[in-house]
């Protein structure tokens, strides 16, 4: 019978997944187990069985051209997209998983040259070794581990999307077999409660870092940039959270073709990533550059990183209003 239920899958493989498709499917194969069974019963061996059952119902186009699909299916051209097997789903969800500990590291390796950064400058501010170098001198020697994180998280960024290469015709669409297709719903819901664990996780973290310079600021007005260093550290924990658990979300959204994946979304992302892209490579660069001259030339560190979260909440806000304009322009 697994014969039977393989070979019915792969007739309706390259056929859109309506409803109507979906009921002739349950259709078939209840026809096509009954059949089998009767001729079980009747002393036919298994290959005979299957055999019989696969002549009798093995031609689905005349009951395709009567639901009137023909056409849709010609039109679609379903036939010609790549059919995915395990092996390549399996290679797609371990690439998207090291890509999202990649990003994930890298991420995290500017967080900590920033927290370096502010925390070498404070201890310089604070005369921590103020007998061998001066507290100009102890704010350049912060830029060091900052520049040296930079590169190999640059790096990080750059071979995780090599890694991803492989995987660029699926962007183009793919097919799934039935029984990989409700394998990899099955996996997709064991994930959700560590998906939505991870983000909890990572919004409570993102909450609960202004903690540390609030700590740091009791001991005195001086220490607060040692608050500001642990922030950034915690912070870098949340983000790394985000992406990485969001990777593998991201991974059976793509094969399953929902959520920020389906054929809608996809038409919208495009033009939003084009627009919300442009401004960010705009605004970012500027925010770097006003944190970093409001700290060493203002000296003005214990405050300045609140450029970043400040950046970050309008420009989800510039986002989320240009979405709503976008929509209400298309209906």
């Amino acid at each position: 019978m697994d014969t039977i239920i393989v070979y019915l899958n792969n007739m309706f493989a390259s056929l859109p997944r309506t409803e109507q498709m979906v009921m002739l499917k349950q259709e078939l194969l209840g026809n096509m187990e009954e059949k089998y069974y009767e001729l079980k019963h009747e002393g036919k061996t298994e290959n005979e069985a299957v055999g019989i059952v696969i002549s009798e119902f093995g031609n689905i186009d005349e009951l395709v051209s009567e639901l009137g699909l023909g056409e849709v299916r010609k039109e679609e051209g379903l036939s010609m997209l790549p059919m995915l097997d395990e092996l390549a789903v399996e290679g797609f969800i371990a690439a998207k998983k090291r890509s999202g500990l990649l990003v994930g590291w890298g991420v995290g390796l500017i967080m900590l040259g920033a927290a370096l950064l502010i925390l070498i400058s404070g201890l310089g501010e604070n005369g921590f070794m103020d007998s061998v170098f001066s507290e100009d001198a102890m704010s350049m020697i912060g830029l060091v581990p900052l520049i040296l994180l930079l590169g190999p998280a640059i790096a990080l960024f750059i071979y995780s999307g090599t890694k991803m290469e492989r995987y660029k015709y699926m962007e183009s669409g793919f097919s799934l077999p039935y029984p990989l297709e409700t394998y990899i719903e099955q996996r997709q819901s064991a994930f959700a409660a560590t998906y939505t664990l991870s983000l909890i996780m990572g919004v409570c973290l993102c909450v609960l870092s202004p903690i540390a310079i609030f700590v740091s600021s009791a001991f005195g007005d001086e220490y607060s940039s040692y608050g500001v260093a642990v922030l950034l550290i915690i912070v870098a924990v949340a983000v790394f959270l985000f992406v990485y658990y969001g990777n593998i979300r991201g991974a059976y959204q793509r094969l399953l073709k929902t959520g920020d994946f389906s054929e809608e979304k996809q038409e919208e992302k495009k033009e939003e990533d084009r627009i919300v892209g442009a401004v960010a490579a705009i605004i970012w660069p500027l925010v770097t550059c006003v944190f970093l001259v409001s700290g060493f030339v203002f000296d003005q560190w214990e405050i300045n990183w609140i450029v970043f979260p400040l950046t970050g909440i309008l420009f989800g806000v510039f986002s989320s209003v240009y979405n709503m304009f976008k929509k209400k322009d298309a209906a």
